[in-house]
């Protein structure tokens, strides 16, 4: 903007020249000709800046938005256009500094340092709306939960502040860039200090991503940091997760990789999850089966098939043992906690939400002081945590009110009820 004919100390002269008319003390003119020049450039730029984000940025954003591309949008989404306008403002001031203010005086340099400073700010700024837009079309693209960047974004935004920094520092010492990373390679030791979180959980993000611990939308569980609920965001400083009563608890990136976790992702992708829970039955309950027991139980159609089959194969048995079959604990017999046994199993197999295809077991425990423990371990085809609990309660009521038909009693500790009773036989 300058002119060979008009050097900048020429307008500062003019200006200069006008003061001392209005009768302001030579002293005084040389500063505020200077602060009135930066005053009108300043002006200019907010004028122009407001112009062109009010009347013409809109019309760009909207064009960009009517676009068939997707990526263009990411990059409306995260301000980058916005966040590119400044550096209007300060192209005009710097420009302005060039052709107005004489570049040998002392608010010249500090001023334009000033503005050289604003360029590498904005720089920075709007360079972090591409990184911040990849991330995002890579989420569009991605076809895995897998695979993701936020921890290499953190990364990079990291390195791009740490840039800005080091160059914002060598416009105003006026020192190399180069010669201030030679320094700060020196210091490698307090960098590294200062640094730690910041690199131990860049490290943990990748050990993440690459072995493929956790991922967002994970159901995990982390007790030392009272963690139990899904992952609602991951960068390289922490992880968030959203507990089951709607709070949100930070664990710090680098946590995961030190410390144990359980991530419940396995059950989320089997389609099946885990009933693992036991009737206790009073061992005083439990007796061989006679005639009239077996006769009974038989007319269940559950085990119809399995009495008789059971009966048969009893029946051969003792024959071909010579088992004197008067005395009841001579030779085989069915007991009645066997049969309920396999009434569960057929009860089970025959529920429409168990699932058939994993693990399906019902099993006796050792005996214990609150009688024997009958444990089924299957799983049911629904993972909804409502669904799964609603499954799981039919089951055992349905198998708790079962059992007196099977001459057993579930075992519980006597209650005040059962006190008042005895009293009353009294």
């Amino acid at each position: 903007m300058n002119t060979p004919t008009e050097p900048p100390s020429y307008y500062e002269n003019l200006v200069q020249a006008w003061l001392q008319q209005l009768g302001i003390p030579e002293t005084f003119t040389q500063i505020l000709a200077t602060s009135i020049i930066c005053s009108v450039i300043v002006l200019f730029a907010i004028v122009a800046t407001y112009i062109f984000r009010k009347v013409f940025l809109p019309q760009l954003i909207a064009w960009v938005e009517s676009s068939s591309y997707k990526w263009d949008d990411a990059l409306i989404n995260n301000s980058f256009l916005q966040k590119a306008s400044w550096f209007i403002p300060v192209m005009i001031i710097s420009l302005s500094l060039d052709a107005f203010i004489d570049q040998e005086a002392t608010a010249y340099i500090l001023l334009k340092r000033i503005t050289m400073s604003g360029f590498v700010v904005v720089a920075v700024l709007t360079l972090t709306s591409p990184l911040n837009a990849v991330n995002d079309i890579h989420k569009l693209l991605r076809k895995s939960r897998r695979h993701h960047l936020q921890a290499y974004v953190d990364a990079g935004k990291i390195i791009l502040y740490a840039l800005g920094a080091i160059f914002i520092t060598s416009i105003f010492t006026g020192k190399s860039p180069w010669g201030i990373f030679s320094i700060l390679g020196g210091l490698t030791a307090v960098t590294m200090l200062i640094f730690k979180d910041s690199i131990l959980g860049f490290v943990a993000s990748i050990q993440l991503t690459s072995t493929n611990m956790v991922q967002v939308g994970d159901w995990i569980e982390m007790p030392q940091y009272g963690a139990d609920g899904d992952v609602i965001a991951m960068t390289i400083h922490s992880i968030r997760v959203q507990n089951w009563d709607k709070t949100v608890t930070t664990i710090p990136t680098h946590a995961l990789v030190s410390s144990s976790f359980k991530n419940w992702r396995g059950m989320s992708e089997s389609g099946g999850r885990r009933i693992k829970r036991a009737i206790n039955i009073d061992i005083n309950s439990i007796t061989f089966c006679n005639d009239e027991m077996l006769e009974r139980f038989g007319k269940y159609s559950l085990i119809q098939n399995y009495i008789t089959k059971k009966s048969e194969e009893i029946a051969a048995d003792n024959k071909h043992s010579s088992a004197d079959t008067a005395i009841l604990i001579n030779g085989r017999r069915q007991t009645n906690i066997g049969v309920f046994r396999a009434y569960i199993a057929e009860y089970l197999k025959n529920h429409q939400n168990v699932h058939k295809d994993m693990t399906f077991l019902v099993r006796q425990l050792p005996p214990k002081e609150h009688g024997l423990p009958i444990e089924i371990y299957v799983f049911s085809n629904d993972i909804a945590w409502a669904n799964y609990e609603a499954i799981q309660a039919d089951i055992f009521d349905h198998l708790l009110a079962a059992a007196p038909e099977f001459d057993l009693r579930p075992f519980q500790n006597p209650t005040g009820f059962d006190m008042r009773s005895l009293g009353s036989r009294d």
